[in-house]
């Protein structure tokens, strides 16, 4: 199939079927899924319920939108099971991933296998069809390696490129591949995966290499979703980890504008098909670590305490995406700015773990809420 034939294939692919999405119980799968069933749409969710307490997310989105949300439990690095998934969707949005390099730099097998198989297994599968469905796959930032050869400088306590052409759009697609960790190397074996297939088989498939990501139904960690991970902290009246100084910069993108990129992509497979896009918040939306704990004290109300590690490799002193080239192919730009957004998801927070409850009672229901 060449990348010709794109052009007689409808965007979502074949109508009446269910959109298909792998890791469909957590933080971005379940938002996703939510736009798509508002929309009149059925969704699978393909999730091996390994993180604990998704199937929360599951509940809440089966208590909203009845039967035409179907749950699937299975695992990506099972082809078989992918490959029943995969035959009964219009399209698939694969989010399913090993996501925290600390995990990658303990187990580098297992995070092999989830993302650099498990992505081959829906290729293969999505290839099989005859009229293979669209596929939308979220890679990471971190397929440009630390960025050690970007001169930086420290501005207001964070860092900032001293190009200022760099300064004003951030880090583009042009910008050379280096996986650093061994998640870096699975992801972005993925990542490049998923452009070929598209190339040299003609699939309908395109790729975000997505920076920091937040929002409603997001329980952060320390190694994944730190803008949640940070505002529970605070609200648990527990410390904050700083790796390094403190002083990285990411922009950061709400959950409702990701999920505005998704729909427009598939949309517009056919005219974004075997490309990668940096998707984020943009020069716009940048934020330290230190910043974000000045943002906190201020909706807050106290100062979350503090504490300094060494810096974790792989780990950015500065990125921040240009998604300049998503603009230009769909009209896609960030709506929500950042000092919104965290209010938002500070509200939904207090919201969720109730004003009137311990601050340890609350804790632990939001995290029987929550998800990656």
């Amino acid at each position: 199939m060449s990348a010709a034939d794109l052009d007689s294939r409808g965007a979502a692919g074949e109508p009446g079927r269910p959109a298909l999405i792998t890791g469909g119980a957590g933080f971005i799968g379940s938002n996703v899924a939510h736009r798509l069933l508002q929309a009149g749409e059925s969704v699978i969710l393909f999730d091996n319920l390994s993180r604990p307490s998704v199937a929360r997310n599951v509940d809440w989105l089966k208590r909203v939108h009845g039967d035409r949300v179907t749950l699937v439990t299975g695992d990506v690095r099972d082809a078989g099971a992918v490959a029943d998934v995969v035959r009964r969707a219009s399209s698939v949005f694969h989010f399913a991933a090993q996501v925290a390099v600390t995990t990658s730099l303990v187990r580098p097998v297992e995070d092999f296998e989830i993302n650099a198989r498990g992505t081959l297994n829906i290729l293969e599968a999505i290839r099989a069809q005859s009229a293979p469905p669209p596929l939308l796959f979220t890679s990471t930032n971190k397929v440009y390696g630390g960025l050690p050869d970007v001169p930086l400088q420290c501005r207001d306590r964070q860092y900032a490129p001293e190009d200022p052409k760099l300064r004003a759009a951030g880090i583009s697609e042009a910008r050379p591949l280096d996986f650093h960790s061994p998640y870096g190397c699975s992801k972005g074996a993925a990542d490049q995966y998923v452009i070929d297939y598209a190339r040299t088989f003609g699939l309908p498939a395109a790729v975000f290499r997505m920076s920091c990501i937040y929002g409603p139904r997001q329980f952060g960690t320390e190694d994944q979703g730190w803008v949640a991970h940070f505002l529970l902290q605070a609200l648990r009246r527990e410390p904050i980890t700083l790796y390094g100084d403190g002083m990285q910069v990411r922009d950061v993108l709400f959950i409702d504008d990701l999920v505005d990129a998704f729909l427009l992509a598939r949309e517009n497979i056919r005219q974004i098909s075997a490309t990668a896009f940096n998707i984020g918040g943009g020069p716009e939306n940048t934020v330290s670590l230190l910043e974000l704990l000045d943002l906190i004290e201020e909706l807050d109300g106290k100062r979350p305490a503090t504490g300094f590690e060494a810096w974790r490799p792989g780990d950015q002193r500065y990125y921040v995406s240009d998604c300049r080239r998503f603009n230009a192919a769909t009209g896609w730009w960030p709506r929500v700015r950042f000092r919104d957004g965290v209010r938002k998801l500070h509200g939904w927070l207090r919201e969720m773990t109730g004003a009137g409850k311990a601050a340890g009672q609350a804790a632990e229901e939001l995290c029987m809420e929550g998800a990656e």
